[in-house]
């Protein structure tokens, strides 16, 4: 099993090695954006490893501790999503003593969250304040939940891929994000092109959720459609550095129209957050 240490130093490697990935619309290795810096999000980083990282927590706890901490370092939101998708991971992987275990673990976990966890999320949400956040018919945010975290989610995972992963015990990162990641690794890529891949590849298997509600579905499927494009272009080359250009380029058009596919960067950072599972369990 990890100890906390591990833990908590798996989490600080993988949201650094994410912001650090030449992944085009987000913060990274190219430029700022979107009136945030990669300082900004290397500082949340190391704000949110140790609690995170510490297993006599709900999740709620975590998420909504993590959340303060962060909002310790930065004042804007660098990390909500990645809070949201890590801390069931860090709750299951506790219980793990080989890295095949870690997906029925996920799953205990989810299952067994509570009312109070939604209640917790639901506080964490409110201080990060992620952008274009509507209101729900059903358990908004600003209501008092009835419901467990993932029930409340559910309720929420068709257009929203963060809260889908609550429901499918993160079928896309592990089928889409942590295998094209391992691939690309195993293939002698860099631990930032790899990463780049896995995010193209997850956003092109679905609308980005944070594009979808600020700029709305059709937006958020052209963005889509890019990154498949890529993709392909890619896959008829061994080298994925070589398209710095196409992916520098995108990049810029991008963050110039406030197009940022935030939450498909939170599953490229749950990706590299399993990859250091496996690879310290190994």
């Amino acid at each position: 099993m990890l100890s906390t240490k591990e833990i908590e130093n798996a989490i600080t490697w993988a949201c650094i090695q994410e912001v650090s990935a030449p992944k085009p619309g987000n913060v990274n290795c190219f430029s700022d954006g979107h009136d945030m810096s990669i300082q900004q999000f290397i500082d949340s980083a190391h704000a949110i490893a140790l609690g995170l990282s510490q297993p006599d927590q709900s999740i709620g706890e975590m998420i909504l501790n993590a959340v303060k901490a962060t909002r310790t370092v930065v004042d804007c939101n660098t990390n909500l999503g990645i809070i949201l998708l890590f801390a069931p991971l860090c709750k299951a992987i506790h219980s793990c003593q080989y890295f095949e275990q870690l997906p029925t673990a996920l799953s205990r976990t989810l299952n067994s969250l509570s009312n109070e966890d939604t209640k917790l999320a639901y506080q964490a949400i409110q201080i990060a304040q992620p952008g274009g956040l509507g209101k729900n018919k059903e358990q908004d945010i600003h209501s008092t939940p009835t419901v467990g975290l993932k029930q409340a989610m559910q309720l929420a995972e068709d257009y929203d891929s963060i809260a889908a992963q609550y429901s499918n015990n993160y079928h896309d990162i592990f089928e889409v994000g942590l295998s094209n990641l391992t691939l690309s690794i195993n293939c002698g890529e860099s631990i930032e092109w790899a990463t780049a891949f896995a995010y193209l590849k997850l956003l092109s298997a679905m609308p980005d959720s944070l594009i979808y509600r600020k700029q709305g579905l059709a937006c958020a499927t052209t963005v889509m459609t890019r990154s498949k494009k890529i993709i392909e272009k890619m896959a008829k080359n061994q080298n994925l550095s070589e398209f710095e250009t196409d992916i520098t380029l995108w990049d810029t058009e991008l963050k110039q129209n406030a197009i940022n596919p935030g939450t498909t960067a939170d599953m490229a950072a749950a990706s590299l957050l399993i990859y250091a599972f496996s690879q310290a369990l190994s």
